[in-house]
């Protein structure tokens, strides 16, 4: 299946995470993006290097700056199940917005044709590294990595696109 790219309409897909109330919740990806402009970024493990010292703090960092430019929702996502997730948020305490959701099973990763097998490096199956802009289901920005790479995706590089 060919990536995700500008213009693509943004599939539906069921994720998991851990409301305030610490209750596992489902939610629909079109629930969360219908009519607003969201940022969409994967990453391919909580708790690896990049994606924990780079990748993320930097849409921590950015996110009063993208809310300012009219993005309603960060979300970010992994190939990882609901409880890795909640602890790796809690790693981020001055995280006030962003949502950590689960794709456990790969399979909202696969439908963004964005799967990435590690499975030489003991990981399986997980996602690209991506960032993508979408305003009310439309894809408006695609910014997908090559391999380990982190040089588009970036929260920068979702300003520039704004």
């Amino acid at each position: 299946m060919a990536p995700i790219a500008v213009g693509d309409p943004l599939p539906d897909g069921t994720l998991a995470y851990f409301d305030e109330q610490d209750q596992l919740q489902q939610v629909s990806v079109h629930s969360l993006a219908a009519g607003k402009k969201v940022i969409l970024f994967g990453v391919p493990g909580a708790f690896t290097p990049t994606c924990s010292l780079k990748h993320v703090p930097g849409f921590i960092e950015k996110a009063d700056e993208l809310n300012s430019k009219g993005v309603d929702e960060i979300l970010c996502i992994s190939v990882n199940d609901p409880f890795v997730m909640k602890a790796w948020a809690k790693t981020f305490p001055e995280n006030k917005s962003m949502k950590f959701l689960a794709d456990g099973s790969a399979k909202y990763t696969h439908a963004l044709g964005l799967e990435l097998d590690l499975s030489e490096k003991g990981l399986g199956t997980r996602s690209r590294r991506f960032a993508l802009l979408v305003d009310d289901l439309k894809v408006k920005a695609a910014n997908v990595e090559s391999g380990g790479d982190f040089t588009v995706s970036s929260a920068d590089d979702i300003l520039k696109a704004l």
